[in-house]
């Protein structure tokens, strides 16, 4: 089963497991961000439940939530109100709008980095994702992405996970050529498992 295939299948079960937990701290570092560029549109990559969607949607901002699951997307429009787009990394380039910020909090560690490889079998994933992501940015747009800090990459509970050392992510980001690292922090993460 690939990981979009796991998604698909135990969604309620995530959905339960993520629409309630607290992410308030890591939004108000997002919202610190956001009000420097004084941008209003976000994309939510990998929008799971819309549980972050709904919280910025109802302070005021235009949000697109989007997922590769089906059946998230399901959930989340049921959540929400909101459409939430269904597509994955491949076809973004070609459907998007331009987004003053990107966010993308827990759905960066189902990224892999070439040294594994599971679905689409291209080698070097993660710079090429980002390549897309920033040409879905407004000028002056931020991308905020939320990693798990390792060195692990594979399966694990029924998903694929690809962990990045500090040092690693900071090679990648700047080895783009066309972003700027303006902050990396890390945070404890209660339910490491989940993932979502």
């Amino acid at each position: 089963m690939d990981t979009i295939e796991y998604y698909n299948k135990y969604a309620s079960r995530i959905f339960e497991d993520t629409v309630d937990r607290d992410m308030e701290p890591q939004r108000e570092e997002f919202l610190e961000e956001l009000r420097e560029i004084d941008g209003d549109t976000i994309l939510d990559l990998g929008c799971g439940s819309g549980r972050d969607s709904l919280a910025f949607y109802e302070q005021g901002f235009d949000v697109t939530p989007l997922d590769a699951s089906e059946e998230m997307c399901k959930l989340a429009e049921i959540h929400t109100g909101l459409e939430v787009l269904c597509m994955d990394y491949e076809d973004m380039d070609r459907k998007l709008k331009k987004y003053h910020i990107h966010l993308a909090i827990f759905c960066s560690p189902h990224n892999p980095t070439g040294r594994v490889w599971e679905r689409w079998e291209l080698e070097n994933e993660l710079p090429g994702i980002l390549e897309k992501l920033t040409e879905a940015l407004c000028q002056n747009g931020i991308l905020f992405l939320s990693f798990q800090e390792g060195d692990f990459e594979g399966q694990r509970s029924g998903r694929y996970f690809c962990e990045y050392t500090r040092e690693e992510l900071e090679r990648i980001l700047t080895e783009t050529g066309r972003l700027k690292i303006l902050k990396l922090w890390t945070t404890e993460d209660e339910d490491r498992e989940a993932g979502d």
